[in-house]
């Protein structure tokens, strides 16, 4: 059975699978044009063209939606690095080319639509826990990328951490324009390097 309106005539129905994906592309075409502020489940059901009970299933409120968002970035964040990663070069300068490579240029590919996210979620049990799982899930691949250069059984917690923090840091300067992508791109490579270097002796 397919669903019908008045103006659009039979529509197809989705899978909950491809609804969600509908929705989580409707959401981001929202948070684009109108910011984080005004999305809410109303309103995407709304720009969707769909029944609010739809929207309430899938998310369940706002911070579910919001939640969702960040996740759909980070999983999406995930496939472009594994990617780079699986292509790149058998040296480490090419394996930490392609690491700050390819999360700067994720991070600015989202424009303000990320941090508007984190802002809405700020002070979210919710947030905090599902920012600390990708995050350990970025040192952990981290971790394994550089393990052919590395000595030890595993770099230092401290030192991973430490180079997201400044990876975050150099997205967010490039982002507002203070440096440019190339130099936040070479400055994170230059600190995997020596991340990695360190973990040699």
């Amino acid at each position: 059975m397919t669903e019908t309106t008045a103006t659009t005539g039979p529509r197809k129905r989705f899978t909950k699978e491809q609804r969600l994906a509908q929705l989580l592309d409707v959401a981001w075409q929202l948070v684009a044009s109108e910011g984080t502020d005004a999305l809410s489940l109303g309103r995407l059901a709304e720009a969707a063209g769909i029944t609010k009970p739809t929207v309430y299933d899938h998310f369940g409120r706002r911070q579910g939606l919001l939640a969702a968002l960040y996740r759909d970035f980070d999983a999406r964040q995930n496939k472009i690095i594994d990617a780079a990663i699986a292509a790149s070069g058998p040296t480490l300068q090419q394996r930490a080319e392609v690491i700050a490579s390819s999360y700067i240029g994720c991070c600015l590919a989202e424009g303000r639509e990320i941090p508007g996210v984190l802002a809405a979620l700020q002070g979210s049990p919710e947030l905090a826990l599902l920012k600390r799982q990708c995050q350990l899930g970025f040192l952990d691949k981290c971790q394994a990328a550089l393990a052919p250069w590395v000595a030890t059984p595993s770099l230092p917690k401290a030192s991973l951490w430490a180079m997201l923090g400044a990876a975050d840091a150099l997205s967010q300067a490039a982002m507002v324009g203070d440096i440019t992508p190339s130099q936040a791109q070479d400055e994170l490579r230059d600190m995997v390097v020596l991340l990695a270097q360190r973990g040699q002796t």
